[in-house]
């Protein structure tokens, strides 16, 4: 394929998907391109939870703000159904942990989840063993299908004149310090511009062509079952989660350096015990977080499927011994919790939409923001500006 487009989007989870699908929707000629014919990675493996209540700042609740304005109306726009719904979330207070004390670190977030008692959370979420709770937290949270809504943004993309193609990019063409496109193993691709949604790789691909961002990614585990009959009715998370700290502290300005070469662990693992079901009766349990800096490091799948087992065992019992497969994954993020999005200092016409923690909350709305941006010649956008992947330099 030798013509040019105006936008070559390099990656197809949820993020490389939903931007593909608002460039295309904005009239651009795009180009998606994903390594993998089958859906792999996190946008494989995730939960598909929406915590549109969880912003803290003016700027998370705007963009949690919009993107509850959307999700409900996103099956029809993209006719195709993303299978979205309001469940209840349950975080799980620890039995030896003042339930005040937990809920008085989330003041601050737009929707504060309510204090309930042991007696009313298993009311909530029968499965939960009351032994092993002295509360918990609860708040209406959104879910949808991951997969499906990826499949929906992909046949609304294409659809609309959108171009999917197959491909591992390996680097980025470069000429008079301007990206012109990008190169896979067997061909390359030309475009006005190219913006990196490849997630955890983001880093490697643009370091790869001399561009240095602040974005890491944790390995995260998780174990899958077939559909069952045991009815989950609820998120269940814990509400002291050890992710969002494992982040912070692995991608200081010290530690940096450590993500620029495979070896190094800049933290120890951790294991947030929950569990979430699917509309088809598949649960998705986990999960283990590590800080490795090779996307391809050795894990002990064995050990690490026990310990989510027995930590999840302890919450809810019914589901420690059921039938299941572990699965990995990497889950980028960046130094300040908020994603990587817009153009790149260094070099032209290279952009970044990646970094995101709290994705289905988020992306949506700025997907749409980028292209209608980018719609008016990149017009600035004053929240967009806030997450610039420059705002680290």
């Amino acid at each position: 394929m030798t013509k040019s487009v105006d936008w070559i989007v390099v990656g197809a989870g949820i993020t490389g998907a939903a931007l593909a699908y608002e460039l295309v929707r904005q009239g651009f000629s795009v180009l998606r391109l994903e390594q993998h014919a089958t859906l792999q990675g996190s946008s494989r493996y995730g939960y598909g939870g929406i915590a549109y209540w969880a912003g803290t700042t003016d700027l998370t609740r705007q963009l949690c703000d919009e993107a509850r304005a959307m999700h409900p109306l996103l099956s029809d726009e993209l006719e195709g159904d993303t299978q979205f719904r309001e469940l209840d979330l349950v975080l799980t207070i620890a039995a030896n942990t003042d339930p005040l004390a937990i809920a008085q670190s989330y003041a601050t977030v737009a929707v504060p989840p309510r204090l309930v008692s042991v007696e009313e959370a298993c009311d909530l979420e029968p499965l939960l063993n009351p032994a092993a709770i002295s509360g918990a937290l609860t708040v209406k949270h959104g879910h949808l299908h991951l997969g499906k809504t990826i499949d929906a943004y992909t046949e609304a993309f294409t659809r609309l004149g959108g171009q999917v193609q197959i491909g591992q990019v390996t680097g980025l063409l470069q000429s008079a310090g301007k990206v012109t496109g990008v190169t896979c193993e067997q061909e390359s691709f030309f475009g006005v511009n190219v913006v990196v949604c490849a997630g955890a790789m983001s880093r490697e691909l643009l370091k790869s062509a001399g561009i240095s961002v602040q974005q890491y990614f944790t390995h995260a585990e998780l174990i899958e079952t077939p559909p069952v009959d045991i009815t989950l009715r609820s998120l269940v998370m814990p509400a002291d989660a050890q992710r969002f700290k494992l982040e912070a502290t692995s991608s200081t300005v010290e530690l940096d350096s450590l993500w620029d070469e495979p070896g190094h662990e800049p933290m120890p693992p951790i294991l947030d015990a929950g569990a979430i079901q699917l509309l088809d009766g598949t649960l998705r349990i986990g999960q283990v977080s590590r800080t490795l800096t090779d996307p391809n490091a050795a894990i002990d799948a064995i050990a690490s499927e026990q310990a989510m087992r027995t930590q999840v065992g302890a919450i809810l019992p019914a589901l420690q011994d059921l039938p299941g497969t572990w699965h990995h994954c990497l889950i980028a993020f960046s130094r300040d919790s908020l994603p990587l999005v817009g153009s790149i200092a260094e070099v032209e016409n290279v952009h970044l939409f990646s970094g995101f923690s709290n994705p289905l909350a988020i992306v949506p709305p700025l997907a749409r923001r980028f292209a209608q941006a980018a719609a008016i010649a990149l017009t600035e956008d004053p929240l967009l500006d806030q997450l610039s992947p420059n705002r680290f330099s």
